[in-house]
């Protein structure tokens, strides 16, 4: 899903103008007339993500300065670009004061809207990173902090907020590094124990002569170098959350004290000499199915019937591929902000080929590879030559000659699909009415897959990389319109002689 922009303006001649300038800067737009519609569109129960409002100052009825008041008082974090024909000082210091981000004059020229979108965007990026890392370590991550866009992850949002509104048993699987820590803080913190201690424990990493000491606690001299009394993870959590990470790694000596910790609500610490009572909430995870590990005989059935009460299994970053420029823009703000770097943002060409890749570390390696390419990169935006892992593999050429590229006409030669990222918007003349040649330079017909492929290619570079919008256009899945750039990327080139 594209980055999606809100115009309020009753003049009908501006907002169309308005509109079609956020389009031409690779957005999507929702234009509005009044003030009251803005704010209904804003604060509806089943609210369409906006990502940044422009507004208008002077409109009958709920004006600009009513729409910034309202905004503030129903606490919407969304930044605003204010415009009007009068441009006083007055105007400007109202607006800035009542929270808009920028101000611009009609009629406003589109290199000047899109400096002041992207500018918005990523302030409110870079101040939506700090607030995420904020609440996560004072325990308040909610919901609301999980960047996401994508229907794909729909349903598994709407099972954790049920979970977070009972005491219930979570088990959350999925595969390493898509975010499972942050689902369980997530749960954590919009359920009532959210002002309770929140206390981690990866299970993985835990010594197996350790697991049971850490989890229950020991008493000093229980056993060699225990110097001094530990009260243990449960006693730490206790009235919070505990989250059990990479449960599944578990041995099973530990496993049968935890059923008993669950089942009795008590603990025994190492060389304790009666069990202390405990009020903990169970949260775990697992990168592995734990119910194969069940049937190999390494996890025990009956702890796996106590955690498994309500599973959630987040799907992984590949299953979600319209999350990534939005990842990408928060990864960036934080990244350039921590290093000091001053990056505008990240070329078309290395998004259309971030979009693409599989990503098997997930959100956690695509946040990696972000850190890496703001340290690294020279230049004042981030090209594909930043990031190593996305250079699409060298083929050889055939019989001598260099493979050429897809040609649509004679004047139009097509490189990567260029996908328009949101923070980084590269405004160019939209492409000239393409020709598809039908038959070979020997008179036969041309392979109707070839002939998709130009056709695809065609529509990416004619709606600017906007993948949403050319999957709705060639009436095709988002999910066929990857798979289709896969396979043609994966198969050799046509010659654009013989295509002639």
């Amino acid at each position: 899903m594209a980055v999606t922009i809100l115009i309020a303006d009753d003049d009908a001649v501006q907002r169309r103008l308005v509109e079609n300038m956020v389009q031409r800067c690779g957005y999507d737009a929702i234009a509005v007339d009044s003030g009251d519609a803005a704010i209904t569109i804003l604060t509806a129960p089943d609210a369409v993500q906006v990502d940044a409002l422009v507004l208008d100052l002077v409109m009958p009825g709920l004006d600009g300065m009513g729409v910034l008041a309202k905004i503030r008082e129903a606490g919407l974090n969304i930044p605003v670009i204010v415009q009007t024909a009068h441009g006083g000082i007055d105007n400007v210091v109202s607006a800035m004061r009542a929270g808009a981000h920028d101000f611009v004059v009609k009629p406003v020229g589109i290199e000047r809207l899109q400096v002041s979108l992207r500018n918005a965007l990523t302030t409110s990026a870079l101040k939506g990173e700090l607030q995420r890392i904020r609440h996560s370590r004072e325990g308040r991550l909610t919901f609301a902090d999980i960047i996401t866009r994508s229907e794909a992850m729909a349903g598994a949002l709407r099972t954790a907020k049920k979970a977070a509104a009972s005491g219930i048993p979570v088990l959350i699987e999925g595969e390493s590094g898509v975010g499972k820590e942050m689902f369980a803080r997530a749960i954590h913190g919009t359920g009532e124990r959210a002002a309770r201690p929140f206390v981690a424990v990866n299970c993985g990493a835990i010594p197996d002569n350790l697991v049971e000491s850490i989890l229950f606690g020991h008493e000093k001299g229980a056993f060699t170098g225990a110097t001094e009394r530990h009260t243990g993870k449960f006693v730490e959590a206790s009235g919070g959350t505990l989250f059990l990470d990479e449960v599944s790694e578990l041995p099973l000596n530990a496993q049968v004290k935890l059923l008993r910790a669950l089942q009795e609500g008590a603990v025994e610490a190492v060389g304790g000499r009666k069990p202390v009572k405990v009020d903990v909430r169970i949260v775990s995870a697992t990168n592995r199915k734990l119910l194969d590990r069940v049937k190999a005989g390494h996890f025990r059935e009956d702890l796996f019937y106590r955690l498994h009460v309500l599973p959630l299994t987040i799907p992984p970053l590949r299953m979600r591929r319209e999350d990534i420029p939005h990842l990408l823009r928060h990864f960036l703000a934080r990244f350039c902000a921590e290093e000091n770097r001053r990056i505008t943002g990240i070329s078309g060409e290395a998004m259309a080929r971030l979009a693409q890749l599989d990503w098997p570390g997930n959100i956690r390696q695509l946040e990696n590879a972000v850190y890496r390419a703001v340290v690294m990169s020279e230049g004042d935006q981030l090209d594909l030559a930043d990031f190593p892992l996305a250079h699409p593999p060298s083929t050889a050429p055939q019989s001598g000659h260099a493979a050429e590229p897809l040609v649509l006409d004679a004047a139009l030669h097509l490189a990567a699909p260029a996908m328009v990222p949101g923070n980084e918007i590269p405004i160019a003349p939209a492409t000239s009415a393409g020709s598809l040649a039908m038959l070979t330079s020997g008179g036969e017909m041309r392979p109707l897959e070839e002939m998709e492929s130009e056709i695809i290619r065609f529509a990416i570079a004619h709606y600017r990389g906007q993948m949403s919008e050319v999957a709705r256009r060639l009436k095709i899945g988002r999910s066929t319109l990857y798979r289709k750039l896969d396979e043609a990327a994966a198969e050799p080139v046509a010659d654009s002689n013989e295509a002639r």
